[in-house]
């Protein structure tokens, strides 16, 4: 019996971590911002790694400074005031839909967030994103996964 016990443990600790707060909360109490994901998050999952899962019920796009894509799975390593590697994030920047990879609070009192988007480092002001935005799903489908805008013309 006591090696039951002991194997439902091991199973039941190596799962990813889901909880029950919301990932906004989740967010702040890491120091970043709420606003940094949508309103209309399904899901979430955190393993011991740090790898953050966020599930979303589809694409959608929303608006900070410029234009943001949120693909339905957002992927990040996330620790104390980051999220790097990020998958599943674009924003457009001249009319080009550009992956952000890495997002980092350095010092919230200077009330910056950098956003690494590859080509270039951006600072935004933290009170963008104060509070999570309305994502919308209409036209959100004419961007890939790659954050490129898919376009058919009708032969």
């Amino acid at each position: 019996m006591e090696f039951i016990q002991n194997l439902f443990l091991v199973l039941f600790l190596s799962l990813p971590l889901s909880h029950s707060s919301s990932i906004h909360e989740l967010l702040q109490s890491r120091g970043l911002p709420a606003g940094l994901l949508p309103k209309d998050v399904r899901s979430y999952t955190l393993s011991e790694s740090g790898l953050l899962e966020v599930f979303l019920d589809g694409p959608c796009m929303t608006k900070f400074d410029t234009m943001a894509f949120y693909d339905s799975v957002v992927r990040a390593n996330f620790t104390y005031g980051s999220l790097t590697g990020v998958e599943g994030f674009s924003q457009e920047e001249l009319f080009l839909w550009l992956l952000v990879k890495d997002i980092v609070v350095d010092d919230p009192k200077s009330g910056l967030i950098l956003f690494d988007i590859g080509v270039a480092h951006k600072q935004l002001s933290l009170s963008l994103f104060e509070d999570p935005p309305d994502c919308n799903a209409k036209n959100a489908g004419a961007l890939n996964k790659n954050g490129r805008e898919e376009r058919a013309y009708a032969a």
